[in-house]
């Protein structure tokens, strides 16, 4: 408690970017069907009422938390468990399209993540490329596996090319596993957001990292939200253990040094001290960024818990939009 005293004081307003904010189109509601069974009706109307807006509630919401710019992104799953991949290819492109239109009409507030059709991954590193080059994104948001199908597999390295070729980053978020675990089965309250997803996109991460695509494209940035799901806390352990276990390559350095030097994290529903301390600590204040998740979670608790975090002005000022701007390129 002293030392909350000492450091929690109310802060000066400071620019904020939010980096994993959500939206949906009419195109994609059909594919959202699966995830919206882990939430309530009651709750999962008012997320659906927030995601098809961006003229009213949103920025109403913004505003009042003093977010400054949303880079917004298709909710989870998206095109990405179309089993088409024709109709994936074009719903992606129209996804982007509506999205370059709807930043326009707020060009200092909204930016873009591009909605890629993995399921081609030729056409979607080329759909990365117009969405960078021509509609100018500042990356893309990638929902976890396409169909059963993760990202280490070598048929998705013209994408991890086009990003590094690009200098962009790739958020990866969760999404649901293609097949239920049998730990979780039984509770439909692990299977989700609560705790099933973590675990999923955590393991999506060390994918990545043990099939060598890091080594492959070395300069690739991969952001990671909900305060690391859960990476940061265990480094020390990853290298640990890694050195006993039989390997499916060698790699270049240990699993931990990947985790600091291609992956930064968001502090997207993790509104928690002790977790934004430890991250700090592991990976250093210039690999957090901020971000709400919205509308899954409030701006304003968001804005409260950063601007009131036991940290130091220069890290808030990192966190919340510097390491934003340099890593989107946004400044």
């Amino acid at each position: 408690m002293e030392f909350n005293r000492v450091f929690i004081q109310p802060q000066k307003k400071i620019k904020k970017i939010a980096l994993e904010e959500h939206f949906l189109t009419q195109a994609l509601a059909p594919y959202s069907a699966n995830s919206e069974q882990g939430v309530t009706p009651e709750a999962m109307e008012d997320f659906k009422k927030r995601l098809a807006d961006f003229d009213g509630l949103r920025l109403e919401e913004m505003d009042k938390a003093g977010i400054d710019i949303s880079v917004l992104s298709a909710t989870t799953p998206g095109v990405q468990v179309e089993p088409n991949a024709i109709v994936a290819v074009r719903k992606a492109k129209e996804t982007n399209d509506f999205l370059a239109k709807t930043i326009q009409r707020h060009p200092t507030r909204y930016a873009g993540f591009a909605h890629l059709p993995m399921q081609d991954p030729a056409a979607a590193a080329s759909e990365l490329e117009r969405a960078v080059q021509q509609l100018g994104f500042k990356g893309a948001l990638i929902n976890g596996h396409t169909n059963g199908e993760y990202l280490d597999d070598e048929k998705f390295f013209p994408v991890w090319e086009q990003a590094q070729n690009l200098d962009v980053p790739i958020y990866l978020h969760p999404a649901n596993p293609k097949v239920e675990p049998v730990v979780l089965s039984g509770y439909p309250e692990l299977a989700g957001p609560m705790w099933g997803w973590q675990t999923e996109t955590s393991s999506h991460v060390m994918r990545l990292i043990v099939g060598g695509v890091f080594d492959r494209f070395p300069k690739t940035t991969v952001i990671l939200g909900h305060m690391g799901e859960g990476l940061p806390f265990d480094l020390w352990r990853l290298d640990s253990r890694y050195v006993i276990v039989p390997h499916s390559k060698a790699l270049a350095k240990q699993p931990s040094q990947y985790i600091r030097d291609n992956i930064v994290i968001t502090t997207s529903g993790v509104d928690s001290f002790p977790p934004l301390l430890c991250s700090i600590l592991a990976l250093g204040s210039e690999r957090i960024l901020f971000s709400v998740d919205y509308p899954y979670e409030s701006s304003q608790e968001a804005a409260d818990f950063i601007n009131k975090a036991p940290i130091s002005e220069t890290d808030r000022e990192r966190i919340c939009f510097r390491n934003a701007e340099r890593i989107l390129k946004l400044a």
